[in-house]
């Protein structure tokens, strides 16, 4: 087998590290202006691509030209990009090529969550209470209205809101919340700008907006054959403009029956559309407090709710794999090679038990001001040394002498500290341990904003939800210069 990556940067070299632990060979694709990414020189062969900035990785017939040319017989697309791309997946059959993603139906109905949430229905799923069809801006406000816009919901949670999401996107892209009558048509229309930037489809749907709500999502594995296995779930609350900073498998603090019911809802949703390969089920859980009323879970009365699938590798594998011990890549090219759940050992519930806590900090190129804005960074790298030690991992692309674009994604790196004992307190010393050694010089980034969230006491007891970031942003912004960075020895010359 010969797999070309369409993809680039760290995501790029995890798949290539992984092919080559099968013996698979790999092919390296980059535009001109992003020869200089590591990742090219990572792979057995590397193809200059046509054009520049991410267009090029989104040149679907070209890519896949490449991938005839080069004599691949499969395309890893990563995440981002073209992962979910129903386009791709379905060029790539008719070429004679696996795609190593789900099946091009599965793109498809996930690929448009308003029909993704029809589906969860019908499998006996709770959702949040929205509409199950692209809205007109006039049926956003009347949706705003009946839920009861801009007024209380209960003794915790404030007012009642209304998000208005890309119906065909994800990263927060085109997701905007609405809490006053007057603010849905301007919010509908920046939505709807975004989501066509973004995505090529300016579609939205709308769904009430939980003011205090943890995000919980379940790793799925599916075969051709049929079978399911899911490696538990991670917590993905700590976000900021719904982009995911920090992410912890399992979720701290979870009670085991409402982890089973949520991991059970999952594999029910991903059984009832034969799914295959990798995905993640993504829901809320409400810990808003309220006493008299029920708003998620409909129709059936659950306290979590189903929001969408991510039908392709996500960023966060790493935890996953830190506390199961399984090769997510890998298990994503044999699946796609035809291999059983059961070939692959992944059906007996040990896999699915967590060997202690992971936790994955992103590092991102970016600039952050004690009043809490964020600003794009870019320039040459002159230094990068990546953290090491027992139980770290830090997936990244950066080196001395890189010049970084803001042509792409600001994700430079992901440092992964994993704790084999039960306890989450060690976990994140461990972890920001590892962020105080990375040395990076030259660009800046997020790493002393990123220990100030892993210090704050919230996110150590577990008492946060997906607007704590956003809550708490200045605070976190001014407390990160206390943190300690790297400090280079006397007498160190690079």
């Amino acid at each position: 087998m010969k797999v070309l990556v369409a993809n680039r940067g760290e995501i790029a070299i995890r798949i290539m590290r992984a092919a080559a632990e099968l013996n698979i060979l790999t092919v390296a694709v980059a535009p001109k202006d992003d020869a200089g990414s590591l990742h090219t020189g990572k792979a057995d062969e590397a193809v200059t691509l046509e054009g520049t900035g991410t267009a090029a990785y989104l040149d679907i017939s070209q890519l896949v030209a490449v991938a005839r040319e080069s004599d691949c017989d499969a395309i890893h697309p990563g995440y981002g990009f073209l992962a979910e791309n129903a386009d791709l997946a379905r060029t790539c059959a008719e070429d004679g090529l696996t795609f190593i993603g789900p099946r091009v139906d599965t793109l498809e109905l996930f690929g448009d969550k308003a029909r993704a949430r029809v589906a969860a229905t019908a499998a006996r799923v709770p959702i949040i209470r929205g509409l199950d069809h692209a809205v007109s801006p006039e049926e956003a406000a009347a949706f705003f209205d009946e839920i009861g816009g801009g007024r209380p919901r209960g003794r915790r949670s404030g007012g009642r809101g209304m998000i208005i999401k890309a119906a065909h996107g994800g990263g927060g892209r085109g997701s905007r919340v609405v809490e006053r009558a007057g603010e849905v048509a301007a919010t509908y229309q920046r939505c709807r700008a975004e989501a066509q930037a973004a995505f090529g489809n300016g579609d939205l749907y709308v769904e009430e907006f939980i003011q205090q709500a943890r995000h919980v999502e379940v790793q799925i594995l599916g075969d051709v054959h049929g079978s399911i296995a899911h490696l538990g779930e991670r917590e993905c609350s700590v976000q900021r403009y719904f982009q995911k900073i920090i992410e912890v498998a399992p979720a701290p603090g979870l009670a085991d029956d409402l982890r089973s019911r949520i991991i059970e809802a999952a594999v029910r949703l991903a059984d009832s559309v034969s799914y295959s390969n990798a995905g993640t089920f993504e829901f809320l859980v409400d810990v808003s407090g309220n006493d008299n009323e029920q708003p998620f879970g409909e129709p059936f009365g659950e306290p979590f709710s189903f929001i969408e699938t991510n039908a392709r590798l996500q960023v966060e594998h790493t935890v996953t794999e830190a506390v199961t011990g399984v090769d997510i890549v890998q298990a994503q090219i044999r699946l796609a090679e035809g291999a059983s759940i059961a070939e692959l050992g992944l059906d007996g519930p040990q896999v699915a038990k967590p060997r202690g806590y992971a936790i994955q900090a992103r590092v991102c190129m970016e600039s952050i001001r004690e009043d809490g804005s964020i600003y794009p960074a870019s320039g040459t790298l002159s230094a990068y040394e990546a953290p090491t030690g027992p139980g770290v991992r830090t997936d990244g692309f950066g080196y001395s002498g890189y010049k970084t674009s803001l042509s792409f994604d600001s994700l430079l790196a992901k440092v992964i500290g994993h704790s084999p004992s039960a306890s989450f307190a060690d976990t994140i010393a461990r972890t920001s341990r590892a962020l105080s050694e990375f040395r990076i010089e030259g660009v800046d980034t997020n790493i002393a904003f990123l220990q100030s969230i892993l210090a704050h006491q919230d996110f150590a007891s577990g008492s946060i939800d997906t607007r704590f970031v956003d809550n708490e942003m200045t605070k976190l912004a001014t407390a990160s210069a206390a943190h300690r960075r790297f400090v280079t020895p006397p007498g160190y010359e690079t």
